[in-house]
């Protein structure tokens, strides 16, 4: 039988039993029905041992509930990037990694072969020929080792790229750093290379920090790479709100990645992408895709990014709707009612968060909204922050129009008081 161990293999297995169970919360060990309870109780402690004191537990009917509760003005450092620290090695790529590097830090270039006899004649340890050629292309790909080809053979140099020396050199570079390790994408990369020369960020404290998507980073590589090179990629997507195993996810097998969108409002990352099977375009939200893999290249790629562009600008957020290639756009307009002496912050907003629409001063305390966008549902969602400010929806679809008065409705019913006014 295994022992337990803190260290990781699979880092996408770690990365949604940390989103659903210590991000989301509310799920408890009973309904962790993907392998045995031991697994749920090693995957616990790993991520404890992880989190230290940023895990809350909460004991209810159906059982406890551990989640991670942390307030981000408060904590210097992302918790989460412990996770990416906690991967496992065999003995062979630790032998390999220290010997490779010490026999590689003079400074002077050796060939496969040269490599080979050194390890054997000066440490006693023998490699097959493969597994070192293997490990020297890994680090000359993560820049770690530099190739130079003579004639047929290829030469190996350690990089002289050092953080300790660009920390000395460049002034101000490590505080730099330190901002970008808690702000932007991959920046775990930033954390790992002031834990490399022994700092920490001890300057930049967000109140409103996103940190749960760090465990979305490993995800965009492969898809930035695709971008890059015009691929398309296969990758799995899930719904969270449907108790599926892995076996039952949906595939999206011709997805043709275009760019990488940010909501202003939820810091959730989507990835838009053309989706050949169907001739439309998607978003898909980064937190329900895993696996992703390198595809062929997407000949129309061009023609597909330019139909991206035009499209884009008719988006209120990140859905495209139902839009095909030449899909058409159903305008609306909404009518807000203003006290514009005692209420000019409300104008302020709408002229501020009207995005792609076209804000106008209909008459005396009316303000419209006329908006032609992929899907109408999105900005219905922004109008209702305005209740009881909205004086009419005209146009879009029958079925948008139906739900919001509806909505109103039922909450009047709700809310409203008793039929007699009282």
């Amino acid at each position: 039988m295994s022992g337990f161990s803190e260290l990781i293999k699979n880092f996408g297995k770690t990365r949604d039993y940390v989103r659903d169970f210590f991000i989301y919360g509310c799920k408890v060990r009973n309904d962790f029905d993907k392998k045995s309870a031991r697994t749920y109780d090693d995957e616990k402690r790993r991520v404890e041992s992880w989190m230290g004191d940023c895990i809350r537990y909460d004991d209810s009917v159906r059982g406890r509930q551990v989640s991670i509760s942390v307030d981000c003005g408060k904590i210097p450092e992302n918790p989460l990037y412990n996770a990416y620290y906690a991967r496992s090695f065999t003995d062979n790529d630790i032998r390999l990694h220290f010997l490779l590097t010490d026999i590689l830090s003079d400074g002077q270039r050796r060939t496969l072969k040269e490599l080979l006899n050194s390890l054997n004649d000066d440490y006693g340890q023998f490699f097959e020929e493969q597994t070192v050629r293997n490990k020297l292309k890994e680090y000359v790909d993560e820049g770690m080792i530099i190739t130079e080809k003579r004639g047929r053979t290829s030469y190996f140099l350690l990089s002289p790229d050092c953080i300790d020396e660009y920390f000395n050199t460049f002034d101000g570079l490590d505080d730099a750093v330190k901002y970008f390790s808690e702000t932007d994408a991959f920046g775990v990369v930033g954390n790992s290379l002031l834990k490399t020369v022994d700092k920490k960020n001890d300057l930049f404290f967000m109140k409103h920090n996103y940190m749960i998507h760090t465990l979305e980073d490993i995800l965009i590589p492969p898809i930035l790479e695709a971008i890059e090179e015009k691929r398309c990629i296969s990758f799995l997507n899930f719904n969270s709100k449907k108790k599926t195993s892995d076996a039952e996810l949906a595939r999206q097998d011709q997805a043709v990645p275009l760019q990488i969108l940010m909501s202003s409002q939820t810091g959730r990352r989507y990835l838009a992408a053309y989706i050949p099977g169907v001739k439309r375009l998607n978003a898909f939200r980064l937190d329900r895709m895993k696996q992703v893999v390198l595809g062929n290249v997407y000949e129309n790629y061009d023609d597909v990014k330019a139909k991206y562009e035009r499209n884009l600008p008719r988006c209120f957020g990140v859905s495209f709707g139902s839009r095909h290639e030449n899909g058409k756009v159903v305008p609306m307009s909404i009518t807000f009612c203003v006290d514009e002496e005692k209420e000019p912050y409300i104008v302020e907003r709408l002229e501020r968060e009207k995005r792609c629409c076209t804000l106008l001063r209909t008459g005396d305390g009316l303000y419209t909204l006329y908006a032609d966008v992929a899907d109408p549902n999105e900005i219905m969602h922004w109008v209702k922050s305005f209740i009881g400010r909205v004086v009419s929806v005209e146009g879009g679809t029958r079925i948008i129009r139906e739900r919001f008065y509806n909505d109103i409705e039922r909450m009047n019913k709700m809310y409203g008081g008793d039929e007699d006014g009282e």
